[in-house]
């Protein structure tokens, strides 16, 4: 669901659970509920979503999220291309919650007009790199020794993107765009 304010008190907690070292990966302040309440108001609106499990864990009758994802379009020159950043709960990995808030931000940026999605991945991060590489990124640079991580530790970084005209107009020769009633490549 997209995030609204409803949603930033379960947010927050949602990051302050996450190992640390997850939080070492995560460009923006997430613990901070200034910059996560600005995500549900103003021109940080939309884009954002969150997957929530209701009723939280032992009953306890609050929301809990356990996953996020967002696509953030980039300013100026590259304003057509959006990137996606996503984070599931350690508990949920590897049950299809990540593939299922990915779609949804393609979904999202498509509908947005969004022409290219782009994702930053830690080389070492088998996982990510598959589910990304499944929905149709591919490889565009790898950055050696790009991110210290909290420990000290250099790691390369890859960016993967997403073109989505390439998408629809593969999508138009075996006639799946037709189907969803798309616009042609």
């Amino acid at each position: 669901m997209e995030l609204g304010p409803e949603r930033c008190d379960a947010l927050l907690r949602f990051f302050g659970e996450l190992p640390e070292g997850d939080l070492t990966f995560i460009k923006e302040e997430v613990t901070d509920p200034e910059t996560v309440r600005s995500w549900a108001t103003g021109d940080s609106a939309g884009g954002r979503w969150v997957a929530v499990d209701t009723g939280g864990e032992g009953g306890d009758g609050r929301d809990d999220v356990t996953g996020y994802v967002a696509v953030r379009p980039l300013p100026g020159w590259s304003d057509h291309v959006g990137e996606v950043r996503l984070v599931v709960a350690p508990s949920r990995r590897g049950s299809g919650l990540g593939r299922e808030l990915a779609r949804q931000a393609l979904v999202g940026a498509v509908s947005s007009g969004l022409s290219k999605l782009v994702v930053e991945v830690v080389a070492e991060q088998g996982a990510a790199l598959a589910l990304f590489t499944d929905l149709g990124f591919s490889g565009e640079a790898l950055l050696r020794d790009h991110i210290r991580g909290r420990d000290g530790e250099l790691r390369d970084l890859m960016v993967l993107a997403h073109h989505v005209s390439d998408t629809w107009s593969g999508m138009d020769t075996v006639g799946v765009a037709d189907e969803l009633g798309a616009p042609a490549g």
